[in-house]
């Protein structure tokens, strides 16, 4: 009896020692992604909100810039990959690729005076600013999120563990850099346009 109750002693304590740190372990893991993924999906309203403001905005834009088609196409084009994407990473590339595509949309704004003082844009204007500030403060929420799981499954012994159980590290919603060319605007069609 005395033997039973040693053994059983031992498998308690190495229940305690080698199991309860396992386990403990892969609930942190899955709880830590979950909450990537908790805010990824914050994010991706967000997205969707830009997303779907995108549109409005190149209907306005295109009334006055008709020469800019361009740009036109490669945002469509964007916006369709962003739409198909499956994957967070695919989500991620494709959002910055507007972001970026954006950015030269602005820049040939610029060019147009009529434009700008229109209310319809500037109405379009302030809420894709809204927007995207919001995607600042989500994007900050989820790289943090991403941080500390990733920190998490690559600390010792915590990666011998993650390695296991297969939990991958999860990527990062960095800007990356977008080649932005100086859109060219043909000023002399503009002159023909206003006779």
């Amino acid at each position: 009896m005395r033997i039973l109750l040693i053994v059983f002693g031992i498998i308690v304590f190495l229940f305690f020692i080698l199991i309860f740190p396992i386990i403990s372990f892969y609930n942190t893991a899955i709880s830590k992604r979950e909450a990537i993924r908790s805010q990824f999906s914050q994010m991706d309203v967000v997205l969707k909100r830009r997303y779907d403001l995108v549109p409005n905005l190149i209907q306005t834009v295109k009334g006055v810039a008709i020469q800019e088609q361009e740009i036109f196409l490669k945002i469509a084009e964007a916006r369709t990959r962003y739409g198909s994407a499956t994957t967070n990473e695919e989500k991620i590339k494709s959002a910055n690729e507007i972001e970026g595509l954006l950015s030269r949309l602005l820049l040939i704004v610029e060019n147009y005076p009529q434009l700008r003082s229109s209310e319809s844009f500037n109405k379009l204007m302030d809420e894709l600013s809204g927007t995207e500030n919001r995607i600042a403060v989500e994007r900050r929420r989820y790289n943090e999120k991403v941080r500390e799981y990733n920190m998490f499954i690559k600390t010792f012994p915590n990666n011998i563990l993650a390695n296991f159980f297969n939990f991958k590290e999860e990527p990062y919603f960095e800007i990356i850099s977008v080649e932005r060319e100086t859109p060219k605007v043909n000023f002399e069609d503009l002159k023909g346009e206003k006779k």
